[in-house]
């Protein structure tokens, strides 16, 4: 590279330099040869500040943003050398963020409903060219995480530029709240914490909202959301169109919904005329809002609210059929929708086991001509070793199954080629004959 730039430098090792080149934008710690400083003015690596990366042999690979106590190293973040990381670089960023929800989202309501841009992830992470920060959209309200010490230095900057792209599509937004309580934050070496963004210092002039309490709808359907205290930002955007599939073939069935959360595939499945449904988790307070999230749309006379663990539910309903018919059954369609059973690539074989028992256990409840609704949402467990456990179940249950549709996450959670840890999450709809 001729240009003399500001920034610190990083040699990484011919490995990196290949993987760089396809496309992944990491580079780990044993990748790193050294560090230099700044050809330009001197200027020393700084956790979290910007890096240019080089190939030992002097070859630019890019420009990424370093964290200094974590594995990854080095997260790309430009491979264009003309890039300077000022205001305007990362409004760019977050204005293609935003054009892709609309393309890719804005055209696909339900008649009558509201547009799927209203709720919906808006920064996915490194798909979206923002490493290590997640910004869900729940109608006026954003609620971000930030992971790497690199977005949590420049949030500051980021969190207006979000709002005033979405405003100046007539989006407003009252505020955001950050959940930053996910123990992979120390792995950057940051602290956890919770509560509203203070926008005073800025020029956006918001209040902050006084309730972590939010009524949103997707699919037409409202839920009463504790962005506060649920699980990730308060709910799992990426099954949007996975429960209008399920919504697609629920009428007339008696429906178990497994790992319910908050209710959401068993209230789409009641919404789509199913004769009765089931919601089982083994979180009271998922429960609780479940059952809340019915009466508020006038569902709950043909719901019910299960608080069990699944893996020794299913069982149980399989042996006991007077506790079967208690809870609702026989049922005519099953929704397994786990949480994440691996988060590392080390525990994969066990986690093909959890589901494969599951998927077999669901099997055996359901009669011939039963449907099966299931998915993996753990980017360790591929698409193939998921299918694979599938099919193992479906032989150990002795049932076949036909296929009626494969699905993934929803495109506001875009899958970037060349970079797998985008692609985490695949869905199932089969028929046992």
């Amino acid at each position: 590279m001729k240009q003399v730039r500001p920034y610190p430098r990083v040699i990484v090792t011919k490995k990196a330099a290949r993987s760089l080149k396809s496309g992944h934008p990491w580079v780990f710690e044993g990748e790193v040869i050294r560090t230099e400083p700044s050809p330009a003015n001197d200027d020393a690596v700084k956790n979290g500040c910007v890096v240019d990366v080089f190939e030992e042999n002097g070859t630019w690979q890019g420009a990424g943003l370093i964290s200094l106590e974590s594995k990854i190293r080095v997260r790309i973040v430009s491979r264009n050398a003309n890039d300077r990381f000022d205001n305007a670089f990362w409004s760019r960023r977050v204005q293609w963020a935003w054009d892709h929800r609309k393309v890719a989202m804005g055209g696909r309501a339900l008649p009558g409903c509201e547009p799927d841009t209203n709720c919906c992830r808006i920064i996915f992470s490194e798909a979206d060219g923002l490493p290590g920060l997640i910004v869900d959209r729940y109608e006026d309200v954003l609620v971000s995480q930030v992971g790497t010490v690199g977005m949590e230095r420049l949030k500051g900057a980021i969190y207006p530029l979000i709002i005033q792209t979405l405003r100046a599509d007539g989006q407003e937004i009252r505020g955001i709240y950050e959940r930053n309580d996910s123990p992979a934050r120390a792995k950057d070496g940051l602290g956890l914490d919770k509560g509203w963004y203070d926008f005073s210092s800025s020029d956006l002039a918001l209040d902050t909202p006084d309730s972590a309490r939010v009524t949103v709808r997707e699919n037409g359907i409202a839920f009463d959301l504790d962005i506060e205290n649920s699980q990730k930002t308060g709910f799992f955007l990426d099954q949007k169109y996975n429960r209008r599939a399920v919504r697609d073939i629920a009428g007339g069935r008696r429906v178990l919904d497994c790992f319910c959360h908050v209710g959401p595939f068993g209230l789409n499945a009641a919404a789509g005329g199913a004769e009765f449904v089931r919601c089982v988790d083994v979180s009271q307070a998922a429960i609780d809002l479940a059952g809340e999230n019915a009466r508020l749309n006038k569902l709950d006379s043909t719901m019910g609210f299960t608080c069990a663990n699944v893996l020794e539910y299913l069982p149980e309903l399989a042996k006991d059929r007077a506790r079967l018919r208690e809870e609702g059954g026989p049922f005519d369609l099953i929704v397994l929708d786990p949480p994440a059973f691996t988060k590392s690539r080390g525990t994969v074989n066990h986690a093909s086991k959890g589901y494969r028992e599951i998927n077999q256990a669901a099997m055996r409840l359901l009669p011939r001509g039963g449907y099966l609704a299931t998915c993996s949402c753990s980017h360790f467990m591929t698409r193939d070793l998921l299918a694979k456990a599938i099919a193992e179940a479906a032989h150990n249950a002795n049932v076949q199954l036909k296929q009626v549709q494969e699905l993934q996450q929803a495109p506001d959670h875009p899958i970037l080629w060349g970079v797998p840890e985008t692609h985490y999450l695949d869905f199932f709809i089969f028929q046992v004959i």
